[in-house]
């Protein structure tokens, strides 16, 4: 096996994803060696497979939905059709132009980019095509994949998972998402706007299970409005094909006929095969084990992004593959509050939050110590004008700091950069409410929300 001064490096990362090219790109900011080997394109699943193009595909149906429903504010625009040839150039063109910029910063950052599919061969080695590269530290950055149910067959024609989706020459007449999580109520949303007969089957008892509760049924209550169906706490049971596509039949005796189905059950780490265990890394159910610091059992190893069991966000991996760098670097890392980082679901509306859901904080602080507000968007002026509907929620310690903040809406995740800094930097109510929030704008809500929590309500009704 090839080994000499060329492929000897501080740093040796397997996998160009979020996690592992942030890694690389501050790792030799900080004067570090790196190799970062990646089987596809540098950029991996969120931007080629996930956040980026499913949101462009979120945006083209928002304008679908503009054009449709123009006269309501005096314009009068008429909906033709969706053409998927230009949507797919659209969104084409935005993921083309950050892989090249991407390529263009680890080029500058004079990082040693491996094509191929590499395989760690020791504690200190990644093999790839032949060629063996050496460091004295190897990050495992190797993501996620769709994940399927048992006997339940992917086809890509008639059965699909979202990598399928993203690149669909046509939009199909009607189609079953299967799986109510971010994925699945993201592409029921894009397809409802593009003239989609869309049901969603969710085997838990509500869309977005992950969220507050009260999140939860605002978007399911969303969802029907806009036509989109969805059984709850349904299980799948079977698939056949039909003439004209996919019988879906679920374990409540429910039988659905649709075009499409699209299996969106989540993504699971993609670590089989690729020699982890053979160097001694401890997992789990696919998953690599780390501690705090991503550090895995095996002192030169550490690991990051979709590949550990922290939660499935770009964002992240980004973060964790910072740390990972800067710890290597020397410099004080401390570890990552992930309670703190924030959660936005793309659909119409929008689903942000940060911090605890009202369970959760009751669980860890006891019934009687929270505190919930629900400030409905219906009095904020930006909302009218926009005409979304929604509320934004927050959970407190009785006496103490704001320990979560749950908000729905369109375009409400733009207001998370203040949500996740009054959580992460444990924030009072009084402390909020202080802060002179500009008019008319949806962030106002978030001010009157803490207004109403400090106990000097500004338009609640007596």
């Amino acid at each position: 096996m090839a080994n000499n001064a060329s492929t000897v490096f501080d740093l040796v990362i397997l996998g160009g994803g979020s996690g592992g090219y942030a890694a690389a790109l501050r790792a030799a900011q900080l004067g570090l060696d790196v190799a970062l080997i990646e089987k596809g394109k540098a950029g991996g699943t969120c931007l080629h497979n996930g956040c980026i193009p499913t949101k462009a595909l979120l945006h083209a149906g928002e304008l679908a939905d503009q054009a449709r429903e123009g006269a309501q504010f005096g314009v009068r625009t008429t909906f033709e059709g969706i053409d998927m040839a230009a949507v797919h150039r659209y969104k084409d063109g935005v993921v083309n132009g950050l892989y090249k910029g991407l390529q263009g910063l680890l080029s500058s950052r004079k990082v040693t980019f491996v094509a191929g599919a590499g395989r760690l061969t020791s504690p200190t080695t990644v093999d790839v095509d032949g060629r063996r590269y050496t460091g004295r530290h190897v990050l495992l950055a190797t993501g996620s994949a769709p994940r399927s149910l048992p006997g339940l067959e992917i086809d890509g024609e008639r059965v699909i998972t979202s990598d399928h989706a993203l690149r669909l020459d046509r939009v199909p007449a009607s189609a079953v998402v299967l799986g109510g999580g971010v994925i699945g109520v993201e592409f029921a949303s894009a397809w409802k706007s593009f003239g989609v007969d869309v049901t969603v089957v969710e085997a838990l008892d509500h869309l977005v299970p992950a969220e507050d509760v009260d999140s939860s049924k605002l978007l399911e209550r969303a969802f029907r409005r806009r036509g989109i169906r969805f059984h709850l706490g349904s299980r799948f049971s079977g698939v056949e094909h039909t003439e004209g596509g996919v019988r879906v039949s679920l374990e409540n005796g429910t039988v659905i006929d649709a075009e499409l189905l699209l299996v969106a059950v989540g993504r699971g780490p993609v670590s089989e095969g690729l020699g982890y265990p053979e160097s001694g890394v401890a997992m789990d159910r696919g998953h690599v084990l780390v501690d705090e610091l991503m550090r895995t059992n095996v002192p030169t190893i550490s690991a990051v992004g979709d590949l550990v069991p922290t939660p499935q966000l770009a964002h992240v991996g980004f973060a964790e593959g910072i740390l990972v760098a800067e710890r290597l670097a020397g410099l004080r890392t401390v570890p990552i509050d992930y309670d703190g980082v924030p959660r936005i679901t793309y659909c119409q509306p929008e689903v942000a939050s940060v911090g605890l859901t009202e369970a959760k904080a009751k669980e860890q602080y006891g019934e009687d110590k929270v505190v919930t507000v629900r400030y409905n968007l219906a009095g904020n002026g930006r909302s009218k004008i926009l005409r979304t509907s929604g509320e934004i929620k927050l959970v407190q310690v009785s006496d103490g700091p704001v320990v979560g903040v749950h908000m729905v809406g369109d375009r409400i995740g733009e207001q998370m950069g203040e949500a996740q800094l009054i959580y992460n930097w444990e924030a009072l109510p009084s402390e909020v409410a202080q802060l002179i929030h500009a008019h008319p704008t949806q962030s106002e809500a978030l001010g009157e929300a803490h207004l109403a929590l400090a106990g000097k309500p500004l338009h609640a009704h007596d």
